[in-house]
Formats: structure tokens, sequence, C-alpha cells
């Protein structure tokens, strides 16, 4: 049909036409379940707690650690490439931060499946008691690491079974004081890795003083205990 000025008008329908600009869904509702379940069974089965993952008292859902994120890269069949994109090295005022990219590219036909971000710097709760200068290396190597995880958690579509940091955690809220207090099973873990670590105990009481403005274990809060944990799991990672 043509207007007044002889130009053609197209009538469409604009309903066929909203449908047809919709993505088909690739993967049926049964086959995304069965995926996600044998995700699960590889972790159930293969992955090892407190090595590939650490489950915190006083969460739902466990964090995903560097073992295991290498894990997931190995039966997934990525490659991995890192690259870091932003950097501070101030030598004057031994202030160091890093921001790096993880590209994850698929071994069979070389596709990019995933990119994720990390960052570090030395003025986290865990490095500000430490030498900057001595934890140059260190500084990069959390990044790196938050990086991977990022992108592992993205490529695997493994965030409903885990999480990258502490502030991701579903946390249980309780009206009872007292249980709210850190519990015996909290501080034998935080023995145990100060005690692996041959952190100092002035060291170890510094951290809790400057992240929670607590001198002894026993005065921390649950919540306060599991971040303490983390903290201690992320710096043993690192150190390793």
């Amino acid at each position: 049909m043509k207007n007044r000025q002889g130009n053609i008008i197209q009538f469409y329908d604009k309903e066929n036409v909203d449908k047809q600009s919709l993505p088909n869904i690739v993967v049926s509702s049964s086959e995304s379940q069965q995926r996600i379940q044998q995700l699960q069974t590889f972790v159930d089965d293969v992955m090892v707690k407190g090595v590939d993952y650490g489950l915190i008292d006083g969460f739902s859902k466990p964090t995903l650690l560097k073992p295991g994120a290498e894990k997931l890269c190995d039966v997934f069949g990525f490659s991995k490439t890192a690259d870091v994109v932003n950097r501070i090295e101030d030598w004057e005022k031994g202030i160091f931060a890093y921001e790096v990219k993880m590209t994850l590219i698929r071994k069979d036909n070389k596709i990019i499946e995933a990119e994720g971000l990390g960052s570090c710097n030395s003025k986290e709760a865990s490095f500000r008691q430490q030498d900057a200068y001595s934890i140059v290396n260190t500084i990069l190597k959390m990044a790196k690491k938050r990086a991977l995880i990022d992108a592992v958690l993205s490529a695997t579509r493994s965030s409903g079974i885990f999480t990258q940091d502490i502030e991701d955690f579903p946390k249980r809220q309780t009206s009872n004081q007292h249980a709210d207090k850190v519990t015996k099973a909290q501080l034998q873990m935080i023995f145990n890795i100060i005690d692996e670590m041959n952190l100092p105990t002035d060291v170890a009481k510094e951290i809790m003083q400057i992240s929670f403005n607590v001198d002894r274990s026993k005065d921390l809060t649950k919540s306060q205990a599991s971040d303490f944990i983390q903290d201690l799991l992320a710096l043993k990672e690192v150190r390793s």
C-alpha cells in the first residue's frame, strides 16, 4: 500500500514480530536440570571440603577456593589467561593494588567462555599489619585468584552452589544473644588455621583488632568468627 506521497507503507503483525524477536531457549528445562545435577554430583564425589571449598559455620552456602576452581576448569575443559588491567605500585608510600582480568577459553573450539575480574590491595584488613613491600606478589596472587573464581562461577553456572566472597553468604539471623556468640567449633578452626600457618599470635590478634575491634577470639560473635575464618583461609591460600 502507498500513502499520499507515494511511499510504500508496510504493515506487520506486532504480536508476531515480538515473538520472533525473542531468543529461543536452546537448552530444555530437563537438560538444564540434568547439567546442574551433574555439577552437584561432581562437587559431592570429587571436590574436597576444606581444600576445594570452605563451609563456614553460620552461613548456608560454601565459598569456592582456588583448588576447586582449578578442578572445575579442568573438568569443563577451560584454559586460563590472566591480564593485569589496573595496578598501583607506590614504593614510597608502600601502597600496592592490582586488578586482574581472568579469561577462560574452551580448549575444544578456542571460544572465550567467560571473563572474571578480581582485585586486591595492601590496605585490606588481612594485609595491613604486614610489611607491604614483602607481600607485593601475594597481593597480586590474591587478585588473580579472585578473578579466577569469578570467571569459573560464571562459566560453570555454579553460583547456585558456591559463592566467592563472604559478603555473598546468606547469614542466619538469630534472636538469642548467647547463640550469636562464637562457637567452640569456630574457635577450634581459628586455632587450627593459625597453627597450620605458623602465624604469630600477636599478628592474629592484630587482625581481629583491626577488623572487629576485638582483643580475644572468644569475644567474637558468630558472624565475626566466620568472617575471621574466611580471612585466615584466604591468607593461608595465597601464602601456600
